[in-house]
């Protein structure tokens, strides 16, 4: 049976992972468990919950600063934020709903880990662009503090960006510090319609080198678009291609003019106001059409101008649903025949040629035990991980096994 140990400062933290270090006992560490099924299953017989740890401990919207405990709920700090028009620029997604785990609440500390950003991602970075500092405990049971609560700050090594996407496995974060930035005043969407692939990239692409400053770039096919809330997306009764403009109202009008007269020459136009273009992105972050079952799931990234061709080269050799974010950059796909690795082999030799990697998001816990969820690295990449590891786990207790198997997750 697992025992569940929650502590509620970081004194407690630091005894817990002490007490699992002097025991060679393995930690699941967990915020609120809402991604506990993403990367490799995790062996431990006792875990570690965050949740105890909450609330903001320092806010200034003048600085453009936030510092939250790692188990902070993520809606209580957006709706903090909403109430002084700022918000987490990098847009953090909401897969509770892809992952099944919609009973359970989204903590900073989850989405600091797993590096989470939504379509807005292209515009201003990952997550780890925003993290600026960090209180943690270390799998040598040590509380460390690093970076600041400034923008600017330059002191040592910006280990932030480390430890972001680390998925727990480095460090217990304890307290994490945000930068944060205004609110968009006005947000729209131009819809171009009926769009093949490469004639959807040829459209985002030039939106994105267009000075119209696009926020956000994404494609559905038909399918897709079809299981969109808002009206006009779904009604199309074709693919549709979206592009986000973001601003202040006399600015964002004349952007969208301008980007409407651009994109008439590829197809149908329309355009979405400020509501239903907020719906229709938290959708595209979301990946909603492809939540409610458990057919594994995908998500590529790859050079924009080869995701056409990395489609359809998987498309020939399995059944899938795709769409595309991020410019081209971001492909989601679902699968849906039977497929022993979830595909892994096809697709991962279909990006092969450009460039890229792809991570299984979504599939059985047995299927996840067996096929390589993460993109595998190269040897000599395999060696710096292990030694970045070794550095700040020794004994390989903080989630093991949850990027990597083998000798990195055991500590052999």
């Amino acid at each position: 049976m697992t025992e569940t140990l929650n502590p509620t400062d970081e004194n407690s933290v630091q005894e817990a992972v002490a007490s699992a270090l002097g025991d060679a006992m393995p930690l699941e560490i967990v915020g609120g468990g809402t991604k506990r099924a993403l990367g490799w299953p995790v062996a431990a017989r006792r875990t570690l919950s965050l949740a105890g740890l909450a609330g903001i401990t320092l806010y200034e919207p003048e600085e453009l600063v936030l510092t939250a405990h790692a188990g902070t709920n993520l809606a209580e700090i957006e709706q903090a934020l909403s109430e002084q028009n700022q918000c987490l620029a990098f847009e953090p997604p909401d897969w509770r709903g892809l992952l099944r785990t919609t009973d359970r609440d989204q903590t900073i500390g989850g989405i600091v880990a797993a590096n989470l950003a939504g379509p807005r991602r292209l515009q201003v970075g990952a997550v780890r662009d925003h993290f600026l500092g960090a209180r943690m405990v270390t799998g040598r049971g040590e509380i460390v503090k690093i970076g600041g609560r400034v923008v600017k700050n330059v002191t040592g090594y910006d280990l932030c960006k480390l430890l972001a996407g680390s998925f727990g496995t480095l460090a217990v974060l304890t307290e994490i510090t945000l930068k944060i930035l205004p609110a968009a005043e006005k947000t729209r969407t131009v819809l171009v319609f009926g769009l093949e692939a490469e004639a959807a990239q040829n459209a985002m692409t030039a939106a994105l080198s267009s000075p119209n400053e696009v926020s956000a770039a994404a494609h559905l096919p038909a399918d897709i678009a079809s299981r969109s809330a808002i009206g006009y997306v779904a009604g199309a009764g074709s693919a549709v291609t979206a592009l986000r403009i973001e601003g202040l109202e006399p600015s964002v009008e004349a952007r969208c003019a301008s980007l409407r007269e651009a994109m008439g020459v590829f197809g149908e136009v329309a355009e979405l106001h400020f509501h239903n273009s907020r719906k229709f992105w938290q959708e595209v972050g979301d990946v909603s059409s492809f939540a409610g079952d458990d057919r594994p799931v995908w998500r590529l990234s790859v050079p924009p101008a080869g995701a056409p061709s990395v489609i359809a080269a998987i498309r020939q050799a399995l059944d899938i649903e795709h769409f595309v974010d991020w410019g081209g950059g971001l492909v989601w796909l679902r699968i849906g025949g039977i497929e022993k690795d979830a595909g892994a082999a096809i697709i991962r030799n279909a990006i092969a040629p450009d460039g890229g990697h792809a991570t299984l998001i979504r599939a059985p816990e047995e299927m996840r035990s067996r096929v390589p969820v993460f993109q595998p690295q190269p040897d000599a990449l395999t060696r710096l991980t292990g030694r970045i590891k070794d550095g700040y786990d020794p004994a390989h207790i903080l989630n093991p096994g949850r990027m990597v198997a083998g000798p990195l997750a055991s500590g052999v």
